[in-house]
């Protein structure tokens, strides 16, 4: 503990559930009284503020929050701002979820049920250069070969072409993703054309499709 308390900790707690960041917020300051917090409740904010500031030694990131549903918002980060570790916290505990994100390039996972002495040691071991995955969950769940290559395809996508995605995701026209990342149609149109190229699809729909298979039959419970 001696090293990690001498230096002020600078962290971003992204979830919509104001109860569970102060839950995460008490885990994190319990160990490190003087660390710098700041909170979001949106994907959006989260990246607003990125934007602003990289400087953070951990995101512990919500999967399912506005403006990123799934596993978008942490294959957007693991590629806009890879020298920021990210740990997933969520309500979903399934092992393939857990096994998913840590493919996807999460340095942990912490379930929404586990208590805040449990949370303070994961975030802890996180930051020593640890990965954190909960002691009870078995990760050896059979491979899905479709998925794999997928999620393999999906990590070759450029930080902007991962945002495109999420907003076609979200059933947006061109000329919203255009308006929303400050860019003309034309470069809308090249991203959505080099993301049907890496992901081998041949249409919007398509690209769509590849992506909730990804999540399918893991995202039951739909929270607000």
């Amino acid at each position: 503990m001696g090293e990690d308390a001498g230096s002020a900790l600078h962290l971003v707690i992204a979830d919509d559930h104001p109860l569970f960041r102060g839950a995460l917020r008490e885990a994190v300051l319990g160990r490190h009284a003087d660390a710098a917090i700041e909170e979001v409740g949106t994907f959006d904010d989260l990246t607003a503020l990125l934007e602003r500031d990289t400087d953070f030694d951990l995101i512990l990131l919500d999967l399912t929050m506005p403006g990123a549903r799934g596993f978008s918002g942490l294959i957007y980060l693991r590629a806009q701002y890879t020298a920021i570790p990210v740990v997933v916290v969520s309500g979903n505990e399934e092992p393939a979820v857990i096994r998913r994100c840590l493919d996807l390039g999460a340095s942990g996972f912490i379930p929404k049920t586990m208590g805040v002495g449990h949370m303070r040691d994961a975030v802890a071991g996180v930051l020593k250069g640890d990965t954190f995955v909960p002691p009870d969950i078995s990760l050896t769940t059979k491979a899905d070969v479709e998925t794999d290559a997928i999620i393999a395809r999906l990590a070759t996508l450029t930080p902007q072409q991962v945002r495109v995605l999420m907003m076609l995701s979200e059933g947006r026209l061109n000329k919203q993703i255009a308006y929303e990342l400050s860019v003309s149609e034309a470069t809308v149109k090249a991203h959505v054309s080099a993301i049907l190229q890496k992901l081998g699809v041949e249409s919007r729909t398509q690209a769509v499709i590849a992506v909730s298979k990804v999540e399918s039959g893991l995202w039951s419970q739909h929270q607000a």
